[in-house]
C-alpha cells in the first residue's frame, strides 16, 4: 500500500534498504534456548526473573516468561518494576533486587562479565541472543533466546541486492548476534548495539554520506527512523504508530513485498520519463510546423484539423503507455501467484 504518491517515485532512486531486526527480518517471536546459572540454583534464579519479566511487555520477556511456565515454575509477585529501554529491567521480587539486561546493562551496573564472556560469545556466534541476570547486585545467570528469520528474507535480500540495492541491518542486540543473523541473510552492512532512540540517527548518518535510504520497521521505537528516511516502510502486521509513520506499508508482513514495491516504483518512473519524452517530442516537432516554420520554404501549413488530431494522439499514447503498467508483474510473486491461482480455480469451480 503507498499511502503517499511521492513514495511511487522516491522508492526508485532507493539505494540502500536498512532492516529493522526484530519483527521486520526475523519472526518477533523469540525463544529462551539456553539458562546457565552461575554458582546457584538455577530453577530458583529463573522464577526470580520470570518474575521480573513479567511486567516487561518486550517479546525478549514474553519469551522468558514462557519458558518458566512451561517449567511447571509459579511466578511470584512484583514489587517494583522498572524498565530503561536498550538496557534492561529491574524489579523487587521477593524482597530480591533482580535485573536483567544486555551486557551494557551490565556494565553500567558495575557487574564483571569477564568469567562469561567465552560463553556469550559461543552463543552470539550461533545468532542467539546473550542477555544476563543478576540478584542482589551479583551476577546469576547467562541467558539465550534466539528468533528465527523469517521464511522469505533471504530471498527477499538476494532480490534486492539483484535491483542493485545495499541492504544493510539495524538492531540493538550484540555485534556477535548481529553478524552471524546477517550471514545468514546474505545482509552486507550491520549496525549492531543501536539504542532505541538512536535508529533516526543512524538514517540520518547513512543519509549524511550521500546515500537514499528506505527504512523498513515495525515497532514503536522505528517511528522515528521511517519518517526519517526519504522512503518509510512499514510491516502492516505492526504497530499502528509505525504504520502511520510509514509512506509505504506491505500488507501481508513478507519482506519479498520491498522487492515488488521497488520492481513497480522503478516501472512508474521510467512510464513517467516515457511519457515526458513522447509528449514533449510531438510539442517540439509540431509546434513549430503549426507556427509556419515549414511555410516559407515549401508552403506547408498544419491544417487545425491534423494538429487537433496530433494533440489526441500524444494524449492518447501517452494513457495508453502508463495503461502497460497493468501488465506489470511482481519479481517476487510467492504467496501473490499462489493467492491469484486459488482465486482462478475458485472462479472456475463456480
Amino acid at each position: 500500500l503507498f499511502r503517499k504518491g511521492a513514495a511511487l517515485e522516491a522508492l526508485a532512486w532507493v539505494d540502500t534498504v536498512v532492516l529493522d531486526k526484530t519483527g521486520t527480518l526475523t519472526l518477533g517471536q523469540p525463544e529462551m534456548t539456553n539458562f546457565n546459572a552461575i554458582d546457584c540454583d538455577a530453577t530458583e534464579i529463573l522464577r526470580l526473573v520470570a518474575a521480573a519479566e513479567s511486567k516487561s511487555e518486550h517479546p525478549i520477556a514474553e519469551a522468558i516468561v514462557r519458558a518458566a511456565r512451561e517449567r511447571g515454575m509459579e511466578i511470584p509477585p512484583v514489587r517494583v518494576f522498572k524498565a530503561e529501554p536498550g538496557f534492561g529491567i529491574e524489579a523487587d521480587v521477593d524482597g530480591r533486587r533482580v535485573q536483567v539486561g544486555a551486557g551494557r546493562y551490565m556494565e553500567r551496573l558495575g557487574i564483571d562479565l569477564k568469567d562469561v564472556e567465552a560463553r556469550a560469545g559461543e552463543l552470539a556466534a550461533k545468532a542467539k541472543t546473550p542477555l544476563y541476570a543478576a540478584v542482589d547486585g551479583q551476577l546469576a545467570a547467562v541467558i539465550a533466546v534466539t528468533d528465527p528469520l523469517k521464511d522469505g528474507s533471504p530471498e527477499a535480500v538476494g532480490a534486492l541486492h539483484a535491483l542493485g540495492l545495499e541492504v544493510a541491518m539495524l538492531t540493538g542486540d550484540n555485534r556477535g548476534t548481529a553478524e552471524s543473523i546477517a550471514r545468514q541473510a546474505g545482509i552486507d552492512r550491520v549496525m549492531a548495539e543501536v539504542l532505541p532512540g538512536q535508529k533516526a540517527d543512524e538514517v540520518k548518518r547513512l543519509q549524511a554520506g550521500g546515500k537514499k535510504v528506505a527504512f523498513v520497521g515495525d515497532g514503536i521505537n522505528d517511528a522515528p527512523a521511517l519518517a526519517q528516511a526519504d522512503v518509510g516502510i512499514a510491516i502492516g502486521t505492526g504497530t499502528d504508530i509505525a504504520i502511520e509513520a510509514a509512506d509505504v506499508v506491505l500488507m501481508s508482513g513478507d519482506l519479498r513485498g520491498i522487492v515488488n514495491a521497488a520492481g513497480l516504483s522503478k516501472r512508474v518512473l521510467r512510464a513517467i520519463w516515457s511519457n515526458f519524452f513522447w509528449a514533449y517530442a510531438y510539442n517540439v516537432v509540431l509546434i513549430p510546423v503549426a507556427a509556419g516554420v515549414l511555410y516559407p520554404l515549401w508552403g506547408l501549413l498544419l491544417n487545425p484539423m491534423l494538429a487537433a488530431g496530433a494533440m489526441s494522439a500524444s494524449s492518447v499514447f501517452v494513457v495508453t503507455n502508463s495503461l502497460r503498467l497493468r501488465g506489470f508483474r511482481p519479481p517476487i510473486e510467492g504467496r501473490h501467484r499462489v493467492i491469484q491461482e486459488t482465486i482462478e480455480n475458485i472462479e472456475q469451480a463456480a
